[in-house]
């Protein structure tokens, strides 16, 4: 029987002493340096065989979570049509995030990012009865996303593996039920693996669809903000909401009264302005916190029912002049538009706004009484409370209000979760004073509805004959997101330190020295290892230093190392340690094999 140890002499490997100049983080760092990937292009790496090993326990792993709940497994095209993605709008709401191509006879395809639309239409495609439901389809794919500015190795590339998966049901109860019974494989799948998560409640995004969850892994490194309260829940920032406060009894608070605030533009100026020239009457300075600061939004809204082509909305946004406008959260909001901040072009084609004296009475509900014909849509951040009085502009040049109140002398059209999330704001459930970590998004759970069956006509007949739409699931584990965020935490200065349950084998056997009695004891320990099913890599190499061999073992980060040498095999023994050096043993070398087995175990 030929052996399936992975020998060094001959594994397709070149492991490097520097890392690489562009690496930003410690895991595209040693992946590289280890010889799990190469680079091909920003955002776009080649896997080698010892990623590919990882990559495929990892897969493996999610299958039998899958495959545990009663999901099936398909493979649909990366390259896929343009028709399915535009009856659902996401030909245009991806904007360029998506590859887009056309083929010799000028028909649009993209490569796909997810795949919603083509699942939808293969379950219309076969099945149209209550009774062909409940159905869970899943895939292992690589998918595809013009980031515009890829980092991080393989936690934000162009080109990537995943895992996405949906589920079919005739109601929505169902459809929460498949929900709960994926969110807990997901648990599993990060548990077995070995990675620390969070489930946070999440915004569903582009992706449409009512109830979602993000798992994210806590690292500094991670691009998600997400916040903790002490009940143990967690939050996206983007979907964190501000508990109601209370209203304000506004019954004293004087009449609102407009003053010239000259040279007054910014908040620090405003402050320094009301101090000098109208200090309050309850002796307390004024400060940010009492500004209304009012702040010109651009809303670039794709093509829909009521515009053929992408269109462009002013709206203004009032929040606390002590806050910062957070666009991110902003923006989730107004999904699947896209925002920036008004430019002064934008602001030239509505002479009611003054620049640095924008107030809410040419806006929104009031503008009418000002004379304003087509006012502009008019926003309040959640923390200005009903009765609140503000410091705002005036709308004209050097002026502002004064205790204008918030519900008695102005109104907006809505109110929306505008402003950063600081430390110490309370948490939605109450619950304390909110905290906050970052991490790196390795999966995601929505219960999408009806929004892809309606788009795309997928239903069924029910129980008393009437045709209903399918109500949908749908599940995704970024696959090589994973593999790079574990490599992320679980390493040393020294290199990789894998988890047993996925490092490309689980012992490393080295052999060092020119005694061939130190190769022959080392080829009988791995033999006998691999009798007994265990993975083995070899160093076999034999004119390569052991301090270059122990130094390509610890960077490889297999969980154990054997050593056979000229001294331990001479004194009867084998060196058997855990990857960071410590526990280390001198077994016998007719132990060894068990020895190596009860470690494992």
């Amino acid at each position: 029987m030929s052996s399936k140890a992975l020998r060094m002499s001959t594994l397709f490997l070149r492991t490097l002493r520097e890392d690489p100049a562009d690496a930003d983080v410690d895991s595209a760092k040693l992946l590289q340096r280890a010889g799990y990937i190469r680079k091909a292009a920003p955002g776009i790496w080649t896997w080698l065989p010892l990623g590919l090993r990882v990559l495929n326990k990892i897969e493996e792993i999610i299958r039998e979570e899958m495959n545990g709940i009663g999901a099936q497994e398909v493979h649909f095209p990366a390259l896929l049509p343009r028709e399915p993605y535009e009856a659902t709008h996401r030909w245009e709401e991806y904007g360029d995030n998506i590859f887009r191509l056309k083929d010799r006879h000028q028909a649009d395809y993209l490569l796909a990012p997810t795949h919603e639309e083509m699942f939808t239409l293969l379950v219309k495609d076969m099945y149209s009865s209550y009774k062909d439901l409940p159905v869970v389809l899943y895939q292992i794919q690589t998918k595809y996303r013009d980031e515009f500015r890829p980092r991080a190795g393989l936690i934000r590339g162009r080109e990537f593996v995943m895992k996405d998966a949906y589920s079919f049901n005739v109601d929505e109860e169902g459809m929460r039920k498949a929900y709960m019974d994926e969110r807990g494989a997901y648990e599993r799948v990060f548990q077995r693996i070995g990675l620390k998560y969070v489930p946070v409640f999440a915004m569903s995004g582009p992706m449409g669809g009512s109830a979602s969850e993000e798992f994210l892994a806590p690292m500094p490194i991670g691009e998600d903000t997400f916040a903790l309260a002490p009940s143990g829940k967690a939050w996206n920032v983007e979907a964190l909401h501000t508990p109601e406060l209370p209203e304000i009894d506004a019954s004293n608070t004087p009449a609102a009264t407009k003053e010239p605030t000259p040279d007054a533009k910014t908040i620090d100026k405003m402050i320094e302005r009301a101090n000098a020239d109208h200090p309050r009457a309850d002796g307390r300075s004024w400060e940010a916190s009492d500004i209304l600061k009012n702040v010109v939004i651009a809303v670039k809204h794709p093509e829909d029912a009521d515009h053929d082509e992408p269109w462009r909305e002013l709206i203004v946004v009032g929040v606390p002049g002590d806050r910062t406008v957070d666009m991110k959260r902003l923006e989730a909001q107004f999904a699947p538009a896209e925002l920036e901040e008004a430019t002064e072009e934008d602001l030239k084609q509505h002479p009611e706004l003054v620049p640095g004296y924008i107030g809410p009475m040419v806006l929104g509900p009031q503008a009418e009484a000002a004379g304003v014909k087509e006012p502009l849509r008019y926003f309040v951040d959640a923390h200005v409370v009903k009765g609140s009085a503000w410091f705002t502009g005036a709308d004209e040049f050097e002026v502002d209000y004064y205790d204008l109140v918030y519900g008695r002398d102005f109104k907006a059209d809505g109110v929306v979760e505008a402003v950063e999330v600081r430390h110490g704001d309370m948490s939605p459930d109450g619950s304390g004073p909110l905290s906050f970590e970052r991490g790196v998004e390795i999966g995601q759970v929505f219960q999408l509805g009806l929004k892809y069956s309606k788009a795309l006509d997928l239903k069924v007949l029910d129980q008393n004959g009437k045709t209903v739409p399918v109500w949908m699931g749908c599940y995704g584990i970024g696959v090589s997101r994973v593999l790079a965020c574990v490599a992320e935490t679980h390493h040393d200065e020294k290199g990789l330190a894998w988890p047993a349950v996925i490092a490309p084998a689980q012992v490393h056997v080295v052999a060092t020295g020119k005694d061939e009695a130190a190769f022959d004891a080392a080829e009988k320990l791995v033999d006998e290892l691999e009798a007994r099913g265990v993975e083995v890599i070899y160093d076999d190499r034999k004119k390569v230093s052991p301090g270059v061999k122990f130094k390509d073992a610890e960077l490889i980060g297999v969980p154990l190392i054997a050593v056979a040498g000229r001294d331990t095999v001479n004194n009867g023994t084998i060196e058997v340690r855990d990857r960071n050096g410590e526990n280390s043993v001198a077994v016998p070398v007719e132990d060894a094999v068990a020895a190596i087995v009860d470690r494992l175990a």
